[in-house]
């Protein structure tokens, strides 16, 4: 088995590459993956993307059970992705092991915090990469860089083995360049279901409103292509109380979750963070109870609205992204800006539960390139099979690979 040398795109952690061989053999039978550096690997320390993390920890003791279930497939590990320290940010900046680049728009971020994953699989290195999605950070990569990435049903597999960020919103994910090796590495993680999506697609208003004039002129003709699926594309409002508020939501339930998972450590050890990480661990330890509170309850209100909607095989569509990746070079302010746009809608099927893809729907022109932006199909609890075999009948429609 060879290793792949080519890392011109920064994907993987420096250092000798960890890898494994297949433990068994079935539908994933040759095919190279790449695993953030948040998975565990037996005998790998596993370094969340920050050398004092790493300083602090032994060598894993195990593997961790989604990595050793795609070894049971067929599949062999060729090595660590970066990602941001701890998962904590959704750009893809990792000041020690470097930044991957987007090897669609170089001058671009790649998105994170599953940045090395991303970077891997759209550099062509892999056809397949594990990353964790929390606020987007599989959705959102995937978006910047021309993917599929999926984000199954929250709980639906396991997160043993790997560092949290924010276990009630932590998910693993993967990504892919083509539909349908997306959905067979689903028949290999995800539980069984029958049946199939029946619709209607609904095109939830407010993502629309909250993205770019040019996203929403790029992606309108691939929503108009997948008209065969279901009918054309029915307008639902799903988020009255505003894009900026499931924001403040998200930001109140992860912020306590990952100061509650990372607070005594930083804590006693005094780590070297990045200045943007420091700054959402603090501002993480800074929010109060009646916050959580009321962010548990928008979750709450969230899952009763969507859930049910969703249970007779109705289909959500929006932007996956509000905009194209940000420069390389652009202020901080900007990278804030958006985060929060950006997860103030990725928390809809974040805080709901419910599985996302996105698809590499659409182009937009850039002065740097054309910038990739993706289309997401949101599915109803459970319901994630399905929703892979949708997105393959999708890549049809939209002639995808």
């Amino acid at each position: 088995m060879s290793q792949p040398q080519d890392d011109a795109f920064g994907a993987f952690v420096p250092g000798p590459r960890a890898t494994h061989a297949p433990t068994g053999s079935g539908p994933l039978d040759g095919v190279a993956f790449a695993v953030k550096d948040l998975f565990d690997i037996a005998g790998v320390v596993t370094t969340g993307g920050n050398p004092d993390w790493a300083r602090t920890h032994p060598p894993a003791a195990g593997t961790a059970p989604v990595v050793a279930a795609l070894l049971a497939a067929g599949a062999h590990v060729v090595g660590k992705t970066k990602t941001v320290e701890l998962a904590f940010g959704l750009t893809g900046e990792n000041p020690w092991h470097g930044t991957p680049r987007n090897p669609r728009v170089p001058a671009r971020l790649p998105g994170g915090s599953s940045c090395g994953s991303v970077a891997a699989v759209a550099g062509g290195i892999v056809p397949l990469a594990l990353g964790s999605d929390t606020g987007g950070s599989v959705r959102i990569p995937a978006s910047y860089c021309g993917l599929y990435g999926l984000r199954p049903t929250q709980g639906a597999i396991s997160l043993a083995g790997t560092i949290p960020l924010a276990p009630s919103l932590d998910t693993p994910g993967w990504f892919t360049r083509e539909a349908g090796l997306l959905e067979r590495v689903g028949s290999v993680l995800l539980p069984g279901e029958s049946g199939r999506l029946s619709g209607p697609l609904l095109r939830v208003v407010e993502p629309w409103a909250n993205a770019d004039p040019a996203v929403v002129a790029a992606l309108g003709p691939a929503l108009e292509r997948l008209a065969p699926l279901f009918g054309p594309a029915l307008p639902i409002e799903l988020m009255p109380e505003g894009v900026a508020a499931f924001y403040a939501a998200y930001r109140a339930v992860s912020g306590d979750e990952a100061w509650t998972a990372h607070g005594p450590w930083i804590t006693e050890t005094k780590p070297a963070l990045s200045p943007p990480v420091a700054g959402r661990f603090r501002a993480a330890s800074e929010i109060t109870a009646a916050q959580v509170a009321a962010a548990q309850r928008l979750r709450q209100a969230v899952q009763a609205r969507l859930r049910p909607l969703l249970a007779g095989g109705a289909v959500l569509v929006y932007p996956t992204s509000p905009a194209p990746a940000p420069e390389v070079a652009a202020p901080a302010a900007e990278f804030e800006r958006v985060r929060e746009i950006t997860i103030g809608v990725t928390a809809l099927a974040g805080l709901a539960g419910v599985p996302e893809v996105t698809l590499p729907a659409a182009t937009v022109r850039m002065p740097d390139g054309d910038a990739p932006v993706g289309l997401s199909l949101v599915a109803g609890f459970g319901r994630d099979r399905a929703l892979l075999a949708l997105a393959r009948e999708a890549a049809r429609l939209l002639g995808l690979p």
